[in-house]
C-alpha cells in the first residue's frame, strides 16, 4: 500500500489494512486438534501376505520424522480382509499385533492415530450390503476393534476409507449400525464419519441417487456424541489426486469452505482425512490456502492429515512427502507454517454437546 502524507488518508488505510488483517484467514487461523500426515503401507497387497514383502507398517524413524515436524497425528491405513481374515470371525492375531506395535509407536511419539481401513467399504472387492458383506459384518468389524483399542483417547476410530459404491442411505446404516457397535463396547474414542462417493468436500451436497451426502449423512447418530465427518479434498481437475496438476486450486479451498457453512448449520464437526498437492508452485499455493482455510474454520474443524508418505512409496510418486535425504520436501515445506501455530485449546478438541 502506497504511503499517503494526509493524516486522514494515512488513518484510513492503516484502518483498511488492520480490517484486512483481521479478516484474512491466515491472520484468523487458529490452532487445530490435528495436524499430521498418512503413512501409507499396511494396506498395501492382498488378502495374508507377508509383513515386510508384501505390505509394511511405519517405522519408528519416519513416524519420529513426522513428530519432529511439528506434527501431530498419524492416519494409519490397513486392509480389513488382513486384520479379520473371516467376515464376523475374530482378529487375526499375528496382524493384530503389528497393528498394536504400530499404534504404540506413534502414541511413544506423542501424536495420535487414526485407525483407517483402507477398502473404500468393500471386503474382497465386494461392497458393504451385497452379498455376505453385511452392515452387520461391518459393525463386528468395529467392535473388535473398539475392544482392542477402548480407552486411549489417543487412538481415532475412522471407519473407513472413501466408500464409493453404495449410496449414502446405504452406508448412513452401515455408519450407525458400526458407531452403535463401538459405543456398546463402552469406547469413548473419537470416530470419523466419512461420506459416499469418495467423501469429497467438493461433492459433498451434490445430489445423488439416494440422497447427497450433505443430506443424508446428518443422519448419523452417535450415542458417544464423540463424531466428527471425515472429508477428503484433491486440487486437480476431477479431484481425485491422479494427475499431477492442481488447476482446481481456488475450488478446493472453496469447497472446504462451503462444507464449514454446512458443518455450522448441522452443529458438527470436520476432518479433512486427505489433501495433497505435487511440488508445482500452484499445487504449493493450494495446499497452503486448504490449511489456512480449515485453520481459519477451527469452529467446526478439528484437524487435517496429508496425503500422503510411507517407506515404500516411490520416490517419483507427486504427492509423496516421505524424506529421503534430500532436504524437506517441498509440500511439507508448505504446510510447515501451519505446525508451528502451537497447541490447539483442550476445550475446542472435546466432545461437543
Amino acid at each position: 500500500m502506497p504511503f499517503t502524507s494526509s493524516p486522514r488518508l494515512r488513518a484510513a488505510a492503516l484502518g483498511a489494512l488492520a480490517l484486512a488483517t483481521a479478516l484474512s484467514p491466515a491472520a484468523a487461523a487458529s490452532p487445530l486438534c490435528y495436524r499430521g500426515v498418512n503413512l501409507s503401507g499396511a494396506e498395501y497387497g492382498a488378502r495374508g501376505g507377508k509383513l515386510g514383502t508384501d505390505y509394511i507398517y511405519p517405522s519408528t524413524k519416519t513416524i519420529g520424522y513426522f513428530a519432529s515436524q511439528g506434527m501431530n497425528a498419524i492416519r494409519l491405513p490397513f486392509r480389513w480382509e488382513r486384520i479379520q481374515p473371516a467376515l464376523n470371525g475374530p482378529l487375526d492375531k499375528g496382524e493384530l499385533k503389528h497393528l498394536h506395535q504400530a499404534v504404540r509407536d506413534i502414541r511413544k511419539s506423542g501424536m495420535t492415530a487414526i485407525l483407517d481401513p483402507h477398502n473404500f467399504a468393500q471386503y474382497d472387492k465386494k461392497s458393504i450390503g451385497t452379498g455376505d458383506v453385511s452392515p452387520e459384518a461391518f459393525a463386528d468389524l468395529w467392535a473388535r476393534l473398539a475392544a482392542e483399542f477402548s480407552g486411549d483417547e489417543g487412538v481415532v476410530f475412522g471407519l473407513m476409507n472413501e466408500p464409493f459404491d453404495m449410496t449414502a442411505p446405504d452406508w448412513l446404516t452401515a455408519a450407525n449400525m458400526a458407531i452403535a457397535a463401538i459405543r456398546k463396547k463402552g469406547a469413548t474414542n473419537l470416530v470419523l464419519v466419512p461420506g459416499t462417493l469418495w467423501s469429497g468436500a467438493h461433492s459433498w451436497t451434490k445430489p445423488l441417487k439416494g440422497g447427497s451426502n450433505g443430506k443424508v449423512m446428518a443422519g448419523v447418530r452417535d450415542p458417544g456424541n464423540n463424531f466428527a465427518f471425515e472429508l477428503h479434498q484433491y486440487q486437480d481437475a476431477d479431484y481425485s489426486g491422479t494427475k499431477g496438476e492442481c488447476s482446481r486450486a481456488a475450488d478446493a479451498r472453496q469447497a472446504i469452505a462451503d462444507v464449514s457453512t454446512w458443518l455450522r448449520k448441522h452443529k458438527a464437526r470436520g476432518f479433512l482425512g486427505e489433501f495433497g498437492g505435487t511440488k508445482d508452485e500452484g499445487c504449493l499455493a493450494g495446499l497452503k490456502g486448504m490449511v489456512e482455510q480449515v485453520s481459519a474454520d477451527s469452529d467446526v474443524w478439528i484437524g487435517w492429515a496429508y496425503w500422503a508418505a510411507g517407506e515404500w512409496w516411490p520416490e517419483a510418486e507427486a504427492l509423496n512427502i516421505q524424506p529421503r535425504g534430500k532436504g524437506t520436501p517441498p509440500q511439507l515445506q508448505a504446510l510447515l507454517p501451519a505446525l508451528q501455530s502451537g497447541p490447539a485449546d483442550p476445550d475446542l478438541c472435546a466432545p461437543k454437546p
